[in-house]
């Protein structure tokens, strides 16, 4: 395979920006490639759903052509290297192609659909959006369980679910609200609230609320790490730690999401130590 082209899969996860390491030192070296063209495929579909301005109908269009070459690709038939890349790393891997055809699900849904009527319907789009990447994680490391796929599931829920929090301003600029629409009935917030930023106790409540169920995920999930060893298992920890470490700098801010949080290259540092304790 052209390891020039996987090179190129590398390099374009270090120019985008995550909450959690992307193909990092603690993945051993012979699937950090893998990984990176996995990576690729989330990013430019998401790219798809979200970049430039273009209408809901061409957005739909792009994603449904990109589906259309991925199909295409697992039948040997590539438009681009990056598709001969995956389809490589698809085959050698073992991976299950639903999982691709799930996060694209997700991304034609972020185009349509931006209100969630409840709780339930956030955590479906997860199902699409969050929990096929754990599983192709642990696919790519030859796990492959149930149980573990359930606890996999509840960590990168609560990864989404956190990124929803952290991005509440951002969303709502392009249309979305991921919070669920009866909480914020019950809660007495509407639409002004979150075009003039204005936070008041009720609101703070909720995020709050919404934090706690979260950060439950993520206690939840942590029984995935006593299944896992050697440097995924530090992977997978430093990825939490991250996650976590948003919703606290959530709390600090007093549950202000209109000031959004991010992690400096110090706090990864300092995760990255506690992930190795």
């Amino acid at each position: 395979m052209d390891n020039e082209l996987y090179k190129s899969a590398l390099d374009f996860t270090k120019s985008h920006y995550e909450n959690f390491p992307v193909a990092s030192f603690l993945i051993p070296k012979n699937l950090r490639k893998h990984v990176a063209v996995i990576y690729w495929f989330a990013r430019t579909a998401d790219d798809l759903a979200d970049e430039g301005n273009i209408s809901q109908k061409e957005r739909l269009k792009r994603l449904n052509e990109f589906e259309v070459n991925f199909n295409k690709s697992a039948k040997g038939k590539y438009k681009s290297g990056y598709e001969k890349a995956l389809h490589q790393t698809i085959k050698e891997r073992n991976l299950n192609p639903d999982h691709f055809r799930n996060l694209l699900k997700a991304f034609k849904q972020d185009v349509t659909k931006m209100r969630y009527e409840n709780y339930g319907e956030v955590l479906d789009y997860c199902k699409n959006s969050a929990n096929p990447v754990g599983r192709l994680i642990l696919e790519l490391h030859d796990i492959r369980n149930e149980e573990v796929n359930g606890y996999s599931d509840k960590i990168c829920t609560a990864l989404q679910i956190t990124n929803f929090l952290q991005d509440v301003n951002r969303d709502f600029e392009k249309g979305r609200i991921y919070l669920p629409q009866d909480e914020l009935v019950r809660a007495g917030i509407n639409n002004l609230m979150f075009e003039v930023k204005e936070i008041n106790l009720n609101f703070k409540r909720l995020i709050e609320y919404n934090v706690d169920r979260t950060q439950l995920l993520f206690d939840e999930g942590r029984n995935l790490l006593k299944f896992l060893k050697g440097r995924l298992l530090y992977e997978i920890k430093w990825t939490i730690l991250g996650g976590e470490a948003i919703l606290k700098k959530i709390r600090k801010n007093d549950y202000n999401v209109f000031l959004r949080p991010y992690l400096t290259k110090i706090d990864f540092t300092r995760l990255l130590i506690r992930s190795l304790k």
